[in-house]
């Protein structure tokens, strides 16, 4: 806990999927909670869960990042920002490769701005979320974080490992930062009440799945059969929104503490295994009763045989232990899938 309850965090993209599990998280270990989320890619309507969990409303102030004379309005009407978690960024990585410039315009400039309010009003700890995107294509495992970047898969990616080096070159006496690299983050909160909310057609594999269960995608492919893996099927490290939420919480006061060892940096969030598409298929059989509909098809261009991190120093370091489960990842997602459907968040797949 802080530790300090009068702490002030802001959180960038805080109605976004990882954000508004952090609020949650950041809350309910004694920090004040404000946000910045233009919700382009996401509903303010997951606010209300926040207050069923919480009971504390949280302010989103609906901005652009992109406009810094807003950035900078906010920041000068709460003078007591302690802290910045900066998640607003867009992700999908199709559509990064499809058009790349709107990445590099909004994921770039949103950063840039929010660095220079923070410098500008003497805000010195800063996280920075980030992605095992940074990687690339990697052959030895698990990863850890000395492994080299390869060449990025994708515009995203190059838009996480440029974000990286800005905050590596900014850093120093004045202002900390760390940039957490998840992996695959899965699941919702346990109560069911927040959750992933889609947007647009989801290339997810537990989204996915949750729309085939519930009839609104026929079938799931699964890509590839034959890959030198356990079952022939893609591994990646699949790890609980909760947990990965619960290591901002720390990386923050790892920061207040003073305990990082040097002004920037990096940890691993996964759950050190791998889990195959097919594991995850059983899985979530087990878990919800429902039978899935899926048939085999094709590598996908891009698809690595398996990836998964080495996460022990974040363990040793932040003092973060991931603690839900495979099967906690699937009752939660199934339990938040119904809850789409209550508040109308849905989204109509072409």
């Amino acid at each position: 806990m802080p530790e300090n309850s009068t702490s002030k965090v802001l959180i960038t993209g805080g109605c976004g999927y990882i954000g508004v599990h952090t609020i949650v998280d950041m809350i309910s270990n004694g920090y004040d909670v404000i946000s910045i989320d233009n919700n382009s890619r996401s509903d303010e309507r997951i606010l209300k869960g926040v207050f069923e969990i919480t009971k504390q409303n949280v302010k989103n102030y609906k901005i652009d990042l992109c406009e810094k004379e807003m950035v900078d309005e906010v920041f000068k009407e709460n003078p007591d920002i302690n802290s910045v978690i900066h998640f607003a960024a867009y992700k999908t990585v199709p559509e990064s490769v499809a058009d790349p410039l709107l990445y590099y315009y909004n994921n770039l400039n949103s950063l840039i701005n929010v660095v220079d309010c923070s410098i500008e009003y003497e805000v010195n700890k800063f996280v920075f979320s980030s992605s095992c995107a940074v990687y690339g294509n990697v052959t030895d495992l698990p990863v850890t974080e000395e492994t080299k970047f390869a060449e990025a898969e994708s515009p995203y990616g190059s838009t996480k490992q440029i974000g990286e080096k800005i905050l590596e070159d900014f850093s120093g006496s004045n202002i900390n930062c760390i940039s957490l690299r998840y992996f695959n983050p899965v699941g919702a909160h346990l109560s069911g009440l927040i959750g992933e909310v889609p947007y647009n057609n989801p290339d997810n594999l537990v989204p996915i799945i949750g729309l085939v269960a519930k009839g609104k995608l026929p079938q799931l492919i699964v890509h590839g059969s034959d890959y030198d893996t356990p079952d022939g099927t893609c591994v990646r490290d699949y790890i609980h929104v909760m947990d990965i939420a619960h290591a901002h919480t720390k990386a923050v006061n790892y920061l207040d503490k003073g305990e990082n060892e040097s002004a920037y940096e990096v940890f691993n969030l996964g759950s050190g295994k791998g889990t195959s598409v097919m594991e995850m298929i059983k899985a979530f059989e087990k878990n919800t009763g429902e039978k899935l509909n899926y048939s085999i098809g094709p590598r996908r261009d891009g698809d690595v045989a398996a990836i998964y991190a080495n996460n022990s120093k974040a363990k040793e370091k932040l003092k973060w232990i991931p603690e839900l489960s495979l099967d906690d990842i699937m009752v939660s997602s199934w339990k938040w899938q119904g809850r789409l459907e209550e508040l109308g968040l849905e989204i109509e797949i072409d």
